[in-house]
């Protein structure tokens, strides 16, 4: 198994900030997808999935008529299966990192997503995920297997969790040019 690093936290936190910090620290070193907030008249409507080379597409939303539902979020799972997962794929290889955030119950839902996590989590290329933070069968099986970390992120220790996800990093993909230095600030 790969190592893995897990990011935990409530909602908010800035477990999705962080992820996109630490691929800006690894530009081209790293692959996989983000998801943000899609906001219409300053309210929450849903979320965009992002790759790290780019592409978007709404996976969620509210007035989605989608068979899938979290909450009022209709969720279209073939956006996750036919971009968020071939970018998780294409980056799971010697010398790269995958990234992905985020391990919810929205990604939950497609097996094909837990199943592609668990390779990747098999395979080569470290993996740094956020995760829900509250039960999940699924993802609490996960959580427990051998090489994998957690941390929990909250405000006050945004900083200090970013250098430690930063340097678990760069001990992975120790070739990379300043992988020991500190973060700067």
């Amino acid at each position: 198994m790969a190592d893995v690093l897990l990011i935990s936290g409530r909602p908010g936190v800035g477990k999705t900030t962080l992820l996109k910090r630490l691929a800006h620290l690894f530009p081209g070193r790293a692959g996989g997808f983000y998801t943000e907030e899609l906001r219409e008249g300053g309210h929450r409507a849903g979320f965009v999935l992002v790759t790290l080379s780019g592409q978007r597409a709404v996976f969620a939303h509210v007035d989605l008529p989608a068979k899938c539902r979290v909450g009022r979020y209709g969720v279209l799972l073939e956006v996750l299966e036919e971009v968020g997962i071939p970018a998780m794929r294409e980056s799971a290889v010697p010398g790269r990192a995958v990234l992905v955030d985020e391990v919810g119950k929205m990604e939950l839902l497609s097996a094909t997503f837990r199943e592609t996590l668990e390779e990747v989590a098999s395979g080569p290329a470290p993996l740094v995920a956020t995760i829900l933070a509250g039960p999940h069968p699924w993802a609490d099986r996960f959580r427990r297997q051998p090489r994998v970390t957690e941390l929990v992120l909250t405000p006050a220790n945004r900083d200090e969790v970013l250098e430690q996800a930063r340097a678990w990093l760069a001990r992975r993909l120790p070739d990379w040019p300043g992988a020991f230095d500190r973060l700067a600030r």
